[in-house]
């Protein structure tokens, strides 16, 4: 009887940040990376499209008749209604994934991004980005062209409410340089998977629930095939570099950095 060769479960990478602090930029360069491995989650959406979005690539958009039809069915793990417009996240492609090896990532706000745990929490790699300081923020928003005043001090405003949950996360990385702050998510990413790897490879199938099958043509099991050559060729060197860049980054005072901005942007938000 043939050998069935099993794959661990895939990972669900949750980025989340204020609005301006760089995580769409981050989450693409890392997927552009490992394509083989890791794809974006398409969410749902009653919004209309804008000009050089595709359907199924940007959002599945739909109507809200369509959409209230899939909340009524419970097909969303996460849903909420932000500026006039619906967004979700379908439950089936997600765990069509996980099971099959694959990775998410999830470009989401703090509240999309307690749904999603909450929904699978064994399988979830959560990291908050941090912007410098409170002004390169705002410089950030101002510079989108798209956004009226109006807008941008709405997101000005949730950046209050979005940073006051940074501690909901595991990781947390200060985008101050692309240059600097990518290699921290990379590592992040590397030395989860690594570990998934590697208690997959010691306590077998049994020690990943809903492991997905490899080999046999199963869905994903290509995809799968190519990230398990490159996380076999990583060296021991690799491996300990790769942990240390993530123990510096712990280290490095990320913290003590959110808890300020939380505090200043409040105060200022606030007129204190």
């Amino acid at each position: 009887m043939m050998k069935t060769v099993t794959c661990p479960r895939g990972l669900l990478v949750i980025v989340s940040s204020p609005s301006g602090a760089g995580k769409t930029t981050l989450t693409r360069r890392l997927m552009a990376e490992f394509p083989a491995t890791l794809t974006f989650s398409v969410s749902y959406t009653t919004r209309a499209m804008r000009p050089g979005e595709v359907d199924g690539t940007d959002y599945h958009f739909v109507s809200a008749a369509t959409f209230d039809q899939m909340v009524a069915r419970q097909e969303l793990a996460e849903h909420f209604f932000v500026h006039g417009n619906h967004y979700g996240t379908a439950k089936a492609p997600v765990e069509e994934a996980l099971s099959a090896g694959r990775d998410m990532i999830f470009d989401v706000d703090w509240q999309g991004g307690a749904a999603l745990s909450a929904q699978w929490p064994d399988d979830c790699l959560k990291i908050f980005i941090l912007p410098p300081d409170l002004e390169t923020l705002a410089q950030r928003l101002r510079r989108r062209a798209t956004d009226s005043p109006e807008v941008i001090e709405r997101r000005l405003q949730k950046a209050l409410e979005e940073l006051g949950h940074f501690g909901e996360y595991q990781h947390l990385i200060i985008n101050d340089d692309l240059e600097r702050s990518y290699p921290v998510l990379r590592a992040i990413y590397l030395a989860r998977r690594l570990d998934r790897h590697d208690r997959h490879d010691r306590h077998g199938s049994a020690g990943e629930p809903g492991a997905g099958s490899s080999a046999g043509g199963g869905a994903g099991g290509g995809a799968d095939g190519v990230s398990a050559a490159e996380i076999a060729s990583l060296s021991s060197l690799d491996r300990a570099q790769l942990e240390e860049v993530v123990r510096q980054n712990r280290e490095s005072g990320t913290v003590a950095h959110a808890e300020r901005l939380a505090a200043g942007f409040s105060a200022t938000r606030h007129g204190s």
